[in-house]
């Protein structure tokens, strides 16, 4: 298996360490794992930190920055960022206004922040919790409890961290948050197996000529395999599964998001399926982000993420955001 990489050893810190370079608007520290806007603590406003496993990138350090998140704490691929790190955010960002954990329900990474906040509490800031489950294509994983956290996880961080940057109270964006992700279903489907550096080859066996519906962001098994569908079957089916349970009453966000190696001229044609399913359905669609944006490392394949938006959701959506992955309005 072919990486471009030095040793598996040192994939994040490298990754750290060139995102640094590229980014002077951030600080990055590349020993202790933690990335920060360079203007935190931003006085009087509430401050956003999630953090999860490397290897879904930009998730969630391409997202810090006005308008987003205040912090971000990477793990080692595919694996909870510890406490210590969680903690170490929420005080280099908090001005006394308190802080906001944005939590994917992966069970390391609840545990983690639950421990986090308590030790946070105790130095004095007010932490606040959001759990981003979305995923309706199994109930529970390998790695959860519930449903697990994806595509939401982009849209609870943008609208949040818009309402926190509007200068909103840690009980309003906490509530946002809380709405965005109740509002907000996903589905996945890969094409091919992800695979990690330690082990330098695919993480689980997906035979050439299948795909796994409902398919988890670490490769968790999904809800069946399937000989290879076109994208328009693809989008029928990953869409209803997500209307099935969404059951919107007004325009929805459509987030259609690539796993990380399935390139942009797929992804918008697999777009235009998506828009054709939701048309057809009588979903109107409000606004569409379409990209790699929760990745599972070189994973071939794509999500949907419906998440129904009212009229205050949209404007915070449509808001400034300036952040290595994600900017608009500046």
């Amino acid at each position: 298996m072919r990486m471009l990489i030095n040793v598996p050893e040192t994939v994040v810190a490298d990754a750290l360490r060139g995102m640094a370079a590229a980014h002077p608007e951030l600080t990055v520290d590349v020993e202790r794992r933690v990335v920060v806007r360079r203007d935190a603590p931003v006085a009087g406003k509430v401050a956003l930190v999630s953090g999860g496993g490397s290897g879904h990138e930009p998730l969630h350090a391409g997202f810090v920055g006005p308008g987003m998140l205040a912090a971000a704490c990477p793990g080692e691929i595919f694996t909870s960022p510890v406490p210590d790190q969680m903690v170490r955010a929420a005080a280099a960002v908090d001005s006394g206004a308190g802080v906001l954990f944005v939590v994917k329900n992966y069970t390391g990474d609840v545990l983690n922040f639950e421990m986090a906040a308590e030790l946070a509490e105790d130095e004095g800031i007010q932490v606040a919790k959001v759990l981003v489950n979305d995923d309706v294509a199994v109930t529970d994983s390998l790695y959860t409890a519930g449903r697990r956290g994806t595509g939401a996880t982009l849209f609870v961080e943008k609208i949040a961290g818009a309402a926190a940057e509007e200068g909103a109270p840690l009980e309003r964006v906490e509530s946002v948050a809380r709405r965005v992700n109740e509002r907000s279903r996903s589905f996945g489907v890969a094409l091919s197996a992800c695979s990690t550096p330690a082990k330098g080859g695919p993480t689980f066996d997906l035979p050439d000529g299948e795909l796994e519906l409902g398919v988890g962001i670490h490769g968790e098994p999904g809800r069946e395999r399937r000989a290879m569908m076109t994208s328009r079957e693809i989008a029928d089916f990953a869409v209803d599964a997500v209307l099935e349970d969404l059951r919107p009453s007004g325009p929805v966000l459509a987030l259609v998001n690539g796993a990380g190696a399935t390139p942009l001229l797929e992804l918008y044609g697999f777009n235009a399926e998506v828009q054709r399913v939701l048309t057809e359905r009588g979903v109107p669609v409000a606004r569409t982000l379409v990209g790699n944006y929760v990745t599972s490392l070189d994973m071939a394949g794509c999500s949907v993420t419906l998440c129904e938006a009212d009229e205050e959701l949209l404007r915070l959506w449509d808001a400034p955001v300036r952040t290595p992955a994600l900017r608009w309005g500046m």
